[in-house]
């Protein structure tokens, strides 16, 4: 009988590196989400709490650790980008991920139709207005209305799974 692995568990109240293992398991792309400050000063943070929630009105949600850098000047912007990131991307979503004070100094970007920082070739980019922001515990909940929607079909997606940077593979 061949061994079987063992199973992890977390319940309410126990280890909270479990329940965040857990979540790892979930493949998940990755996005910088970006604003421009009060005094026109770029701002972003990598994300990967990112979901659609209507076509109609066109909807979606990033989380924001509410500690993140760049939360505060996100919940307030009037406008936001969510750029998905694409598989060459990788230097970027680290860069964005930490808190370097110059996060866009190496990164290729240009202002979006509505002012939000647009990072040069990523594979998505969603041109947000601030539609609601809800409290979710230790993150913000941004909800913005998409105006403009735009990609690239000929590249893949940067992907997150297990706490590791990971690539598509087809069979």
């Amino acid at each position: 009988m061949a061994d079987q692995p063992t199973r992890q568990e977390y319940r309410s109240g126990h280890d909270p590196r479990t329940l965040r293992d857990a979540l790892g398991c979930f493949a998940t792309g990755v996005t910088v989400v970006t604003c421009l400050t009060a005094d026109g000063s770029p701002a972003g943070l990598t994300v990967n709490s990112f979901t659609s929630v209507s076509l109609d009105p066109p909807l979606l949600l990033v989380c924001l650790a509410k500690p993140a850098a760049s939360a505060a000047a996100l919940i307030e912007a009037e406008h936001f980008a969510v750029n998905v990131l694409q598989a060459g991307q990788q230097p970027a979503s680290i860069r964005f991920s930490t808190r370097d004070e110059d996060r866009f100094g190496t990164t290729p970007w240009a202002c979006g139709e509505a002012g939000a920082p647009i990072l040069g070739e990523s594979l998505g980019v969603f041109e947000c207005e601030r539609h609601a922001v809800h409290d979710g515990g230790d993150h913000h909940i941004l909800v913005g209305q998409v105006v403009k929607a735009s990609f690239d079909p000929g590249v893949d997606p940067l992907l997150f799974f297990r706490g590791r940077y990971r690539r598509l593979h087809f069979d």
